[in-house]
């Protein structure tokens, strides 16, 4: 990574570097560690969490669009448990910055699974999933109302010990409210943005391309929007905010950077470029370095 300090500070967690891997496209993060060290980045959030194990929605539930891909995944995973059994010392042992994704379909829920995880080990921060577009119940109903959104993170952030971070989703309303409220609740950062509901058709059967019909929209389509709402957001909360939304290149991660974030996820790339987290950090480095600044130097400086 080169002899710049790379390192950020989000909330009371501090980072190595600012690239991290966003929730549902990097696995559990093991399935990475055969091509790089996982461990040279800033951190991953895990695919979502449930307290039970979830199939989610039926296939086909991915397709690739001309910007970007939509998902409808429905957050499958193996559970809190197995994730605890399972997963959770793999990641320990390889000394993996883990921040832990928890979906729940109420609050009670969400206090159930921050119970558990606080009992753990190696687990860095939570980040509250209260904006996934793709199941049936809960998910994006939460971060959709600031209130809503308090109360899921005032509830967790009451049992844990864990920096709470909280997923917006770029549907709500009033985004700056749900931002706000959840900054008010005692959240220690906001992870902008989730997917876009979106809808893509086979003109020769005439039928959706995913089972599920509609599917939330990333990649190079999302990154326009992404960037005006972390910028928008950085203006109207004080607590930092990780930016996610089609990035692929260091220089992606810069201008997320620019527009206010602290630290950026990789997402979508990661399906075409397993690689693509290392990439981004590594020419992260390389820009830093060739003008002798770091990347916090690099935070809400858009000029203009």
């Amino acid at each position: 990574m080169g002899s710049v300090d790379l390192s950020v500070q989000v909330g009371s967690l501090t980072l190595a570097n600012p690239v991290l891997t966003a929730s549902g496209t990097f696995g559990y993060g093991i399935e990475f560690c055969d091509y790089f060290n996982v461990a040279d980045l800033g951190g991953i959030s895990t695919k979502g969490l449930s307290l039970e194990p979830r199939d989610g929605n039926p296939p086909p539930r991915i397709c690739e669009t001309s910007a970007g891909m939509l998902n409808a995944i429905g957050l499958a995973n193996v559970g809190v448990e197995a994730f605890c059994r399972d997963k959770l010392p793999q990641l320990r042992e390889r000394g993996i910055t883990v921040v832990v994704n928890v979906f729940a379909t109420s609050v009670e829920d969400f206090e159930k699974l921050a119970t558990r995880l606080d009992r753990e080990t190696g687990i860095a921060a939570l980040e509250l999933n209260v904006s996934c577009p793709n199941v049936d119940h809960g998910g994006i109903e939460f971060g959709r109302d600031p209130a809503a959104a308090a109360r899921v993170t005032a509830a967790v952030v009451a049992v844990t010990k864990l920096p709470v971070w909280v997923k917006m989703s770029p549907e709500a309303p009033d985004l700056r409210a749900v931002a706000r409220a959840c900054q008010n609740a005692g959240a220690q950062a906001l992870s902008a943005i989730n997917t876009v509901r979106g809808l893509a058709i086979d003109a020769d059967t005439w039928r959706p391309r995913l089972a599920n019909r509609t599917g939330g929209l990333s990649g190079p389509a999302l990154k326009p929007i992404a960037l005006r709402i972390v910028w928008e957001l950085s203006h109207y909360v004080d607590i930092p905010i990780v930016g996610i939304g089609g990035i692929a290149s260091g220089r992606d991660a810069v201008e997320f950077l620019l527009a206010g974030a602290t630290a950026v996820q990789v997402g979508t790339a990661s399906f075409a470029d397993p690689l693509a987290a290392k990439h981004v950090c590594d020419e992260l480095s390389a820009y830093c370095a060739e003008r002798g600044i770091t990347p916090r130097d690099l935070v809400g400086q858009l000029k203009g």
